[in-house]
């Protein structure tokens, strides 16, 4: 059997077709289209649900503030400022890149629990 699959944000679609079966009354495609939860982080969490670093990341003073969405995008607040930069990632293990919507990219890593992000320290916020 061959089986092929394509994911498009917030949609997974899984085309099946027997390569065995000869064209005839009885042979049959098939499609089946499921929609996911939400657009994810990784192909693997449409069926383990999202990313263990998935939430809010917090300086030690409070004044950086940046959220790791279950669709793949970010969002992060400065001194008060909300949004002040977004844009979207992506998880491989425990490394993050960031795709920042001006432009920009930007890596993480976590560590020991500990979001290390460019020249910040994160930390999870509970």
């Amino acid at each position: 059997m061959l089986r092929s699959a394509m994911i498009a944000p917030g949609l997974l679609t899984v085309l099946a077709t027997d390569a065995c079966q000869r064209p005839g009354p009885t042979a049959m495609n098939t499609t089946t289209t499921t929609t996911a939860p939400e657009a994810s982080v990784t192909a693997e969490t449409i069926t383990t649900g999202p990313h263990p670093h998935v939430g809010m990341w917090v300086t030690a003073d409070g004044r950086i503030r940046q959220e790791l969405l279950p669709t793949g995008r970010y969002e992060e607040s400065r001194d008060g400022r909300e949004r002040a930069y977004t844009g979207r990632y992506t998880v491989t293990g425990d490394h993050i890149d960031y795709y920042d919507d001006l432009g920009f990219t930007a890596t993480g890593d976590v560590r020991g629990g500990v979001l290390y992000h460019e020249h910040l320290v994160l930390y999870r916020e509970r």
